[in-house]
């Protein structure tokens, strides 16, 4: 990938697309998250219930931070301290941020800040937030190279970014909804980040 992917990647979710590229983890596809056109053609593509929920990717961590400043203090150092990574966090969303990704809890979202090393490094200069989901088909295998994904996904999309193999693993969902006043946290998918580890991050406040 180049930094010239990286603006096409951008210019492309301005402009309504869907992108299919490579995160830290597996392929993914990406909308603009306040685009209803953009966001019904994602999941009509992946034939995904819309009601699913889908995350929200910032390409910077700061970004991120900064538009979930209404989350509790202490979610949002544990943020700092826990991302960029392979990583979904379920935050309290009190702003009602990106209500097309929060499917039917618009007080909770689903964020993702990518670890951009690598082959992947380029679209560290991506500035705007993307709703993105795997790129597979509704319960499919998720794709670690880009000749894995399915080809009515490809056909699909607007734009296709190639960053060589991925590790395969998707990202692990932890649920930090009840953690800024609670400290607990729910586990509800392992996948990359092993739960072990990731406790012990979340343990530390």
């Amino acid at each position: 990938m180049t930094h010239e992917d990286a603006e096409r990647f951008e210019a492309t979710i301005a402009a309504g697309g869907i992108v299919l590229f490579p995160a830290d983890t597996v392929y993914g596809l990406a909308v603009d998250p306040e685009s209803e056109n953009a966001v019904e053609r994602l999941y009509e593509l992946k034939g995904r219930p819309p009601q699913r929920p889908a995350a929200v990717m910032f390409f910077d961590l700061e970004a991120a931070l900064e538009a979930l400043g209404d989350v509790p203090e202490r979610t949002l150092a544990t943020l700092r301290r826990i991302l960029p990574g392979a990583l979904t966090a379920i935050v309290l969303n009190p702003a009602g941020l990106y209500p097309l990704a929060c499917g039917p809890r618009p007080d909770r979202l689903g964020v993702r800040v990518p670890r951009l090393t690598g082959a992947i490094e380029p679209l560290s200069v991506v500035r705007r937030p993307v709703m993105q989901s795997s790129a597979n088909l509704s319960g499919g295998a998720d794709a670690r190279r880009l000749e894995d994904v399915d080809p009515a996904v490809r056909a699909g999309v607007d734009v296709e970014l190639d960053g060589g193999e991925l590790p395969g693993t998707p990202s692990t969902v932890v649920d930090l909804t009840e953690y800024g006043a609670s400290g607990e946290f729910r586990i509800l998918r392992e996948g990359a980040v092993p739960a072990e580890e990731l406790a012990g991050l979340l343990d530390l406040t």
